[in-house]
């Protein structure tokens, strides 16, 4: 009895320290490191249809550069972003129900909100981390082949934007740290998935 009273002061004690340092460092970032030109960026930069040009791009490359290879590219990137939203948005975020800082009552009158309105639903995982890393990590190890060291990039891109969710005051940074591992780890298991069944890409020498 007495250990398991002692376990569980422990994982308290655990869970406030988190719980302190998650906030700290988001008033920090939504707060303190800021500026007027990220001000008006961010508000865009973290929206999915921003990028619509860059997801037309890789659907255009793919499909002219490796025509039999296309469909069932697409089909993996639909079933990645598909299970990083599912289990983002519908099982951990509604198992968690963890506010917003945005929509908690007693911490949104600290918080600096760059949106019309604060986003629905719950904060933990940020569903924009999770989605974006899972796409990205499945590009960079399906892609490598072709775009080298630059398909890194994506990892930055993906980043940037799941940074945005705290700067514009909808997501604790905690929320984007799990939300990017469970996307890289999604997209992992996709793209090795991927690559055992339908093999690398290889662009054409002749």
């Amino acid at each position: 009895m007495e250990q398991t009273l002692l376990l569980n002061s422990f994982w308290q004690g655990v869970f406030e320290w988190l719980n302190k340092w998650d906030t700290q460092l988001f008033l920090q970032i939504n707060t303190v490191w800021t500026n007027p030109i990220l001000d008006n960026i961010y508000p865009w930069f973290r929206e999915s249809n921003t990028w619509v040009p860059l997801y037309l791009f890789l659907i255009l490359f793919v499909s002219m550069n490796f025509k039999e290879k296309a469909v069932s590219w697409l089909l993996f990137v639909v079933i990645t972003l598909t299970l990083t939203d599912q289990l983002s948005s519908n099982l951990i975020k509604n198992l968690v129900a963890r506010p917003r800082p945005c929509s908690d009552p007693y911490f949104m009158d600290q918080v600096r909100l760059l949106l019309n309105n604060c986003s629905g639903g719950y904060s933990f995982t940020s569903s924009h981390a999770t989605n974006h890393f899972g796409f990205a990590m499945f590009i960079v190890l399906t892609l490598q082949p072709i775009f080298k060291k630059w398909s890194r990039l994506f990892f930055v891109w993906a980043a940037a934007i799941s940074y945005g969710q705290v700067y514009v005051g909808v997501h604790y940074p905690l929320d984007i740290l799990c939300g990017g591992l469970l996307g890289s780890l999604i997209g992992y298991i996709t793209s090795k998935t991927y690559l055992h069944y339908f093999g690398s890409f290889k662009m054409s020498t002749d």
